[in-house]
């Protein structure tokens, strides 16, 4: 399995690559921006996008949705009920004084125990709300895309419209943490971790 970050746009959001060896299928999970970079980085890898997938609706995890499709046509996939996020991204960004570009709507909506295959590779769909309400986290051999639901000895915020605070913290002790402690969490902004670390040493969420 290929998996390539790239930290992108003004708030540094994590968009990951994932890609098939055999195949050279892949996913793009949250591009929030710069979209240039990340269609060079495909080319540079020989990798083609079969799917777009956003862990959650805001502008900096969604908002080079537009341009990406437009260059690969790939299938464009959230959680239904982020779905009316996708159409206010512009909104979104230019109350962060930034902007981004509505994105087109989804091809795809998922919800939890979804499966999504990119060649050999399959993610399974964890419904994690509490950041947003139609929040996701992707897991697959070894390791999660949370989006910001979980960080590195923190957790996503739950003060922006439809966050709330109790059930992101159940979102993580119920989809996240029965993973196995190895299980290397790759998350929305700052550096990865693992699941064995976070129940160890977040002070947000300790303990199974």
């Amino acid at each position: 399995m290929i998996i390539r970050a790239l930290s992108v746009g003004p708030i540094m959001a994590n968009c990951f690559i994932v890609g098939c060896e055999t195949t050279r299928q892949a996913a793009v999970i949250d591009p929030g921006a710069d979209a240039d970079r990340i269609l060079k980085k495909l080319a540079d890898e020989r990798l083609t996008v079969s799917y777009i997938i956003d862990t959650h609706g805001h502008f900096d995890h969604a908002g080079a949705n537009r341009r990406l499709k437009e260059a690969t046509g790939a299938i464009l996939v959230i959680h239904e009920l982020d779905k009316p996020m996708l159409q206010n991204l512009s909104t979104m960004s230019a109350m962060f004084g930034m902007s981004a570009e509505n994105s087109p709507p989804p091809d795809m909506t998922v919800q939890d125990g979804d499966i999504i295959r990119i060649g050999s590779i399959t993610l399974t769909v964890l419904h994690t709300p509490g950041h947003t309400p139609g929040g996701i986290s992707l897991v697959t051999d070894g390791c999660v895309f949370v989006g910001d639901t979980l960080f590195a000895g923190s957790i996503g915020r739950t003060d922006f419209p439809g966050g709330d605070y109790d059930t992101l913290i159940s979102s993580i002790r119920n989809k996240l943490y029965p993973l196995d402690d190895r299980t290397v969490v790759y998350t929305g902004h700052g550096p990865d971790t693992t699941i064995g670390s976070e129940k160890r040493f977040n002070p947000f969420v300790t303990g199974a």
